[in-house]
């Protein structure tokens, strides 16, 4: 498992993030649709600029904002995101989409 910074953390909560590589989706576009239309499903949030429609990467991480913001809103309590660093989640993300094509 990749180690933690305190770098890595910082770029974990950096809105500018792209969660969704395929459509270019930042945290901040995700998190403003979340709170903008209150989706009631994760799925829904395939109506932020089709963000999780592509490969399918970014599902999971897609729902940990839902929930995250879901949580938040239930009883104030926040998740910690645990997101990989932008190489890491890369890579990660290649290896995923070459198991696809198989």
């Amino acid at each position: 498992m990749a180690e933690t910074t305190d770098e890595s953390k910082c770029e974990a909560n950096d809105p500018d993030r792209e969660i969704c590589l395929c459509f270019h989706v930042s945290r901040r576009k995700i998190e403003n649709f979340i709170r903008i239309n209150q989706p009631k499903r994760p799925a829904q949030l395939s109506e932020c600029f089709g963000a999780g429609t592509g490969c399918g990467w970014c599902r999971s991480y897609l729902t940990l904002l839902f929930e995250a913001h879901r949580n938040e809103l239930n009883d104030g309590s926040s998740v910690n995101l645990s997101i990989p660093s932008s190489e890491s989640y890369q890579q990660m993300r290649q290896v995923y989409r070459e198991k696809e094509k198989r």
